[in-house]
């Protein structure tokens, strides 16, 4: 038997965050996932940023 993390361990703690937080790591996961898709690679803190920003006023 191995010992690999569970898919709802790992899910966990976002789950039980803030509703703010999880919009954070909703919104900063679709921006990563487009710019994989679109094979961007730019800097991707001032996004992140500025999700933080709008998510946080």
């Amino acid at each position: 038997m191995t010992n690999e993390p569970n898919i709802n361990d790992v899910q966990e703690p976002i789950k039980s965050a803030s509703p703010e937080v999880q919009q954070i790591i909703e919104r900063v996961c679709q921006l990563e996932k487009g710019r994989l898709d679109k094979k961007s690679l730019g800097h991707i803190n001032n996004d992140i940023l500025a999700i933080v920003k709008e998510v946080v006023k």
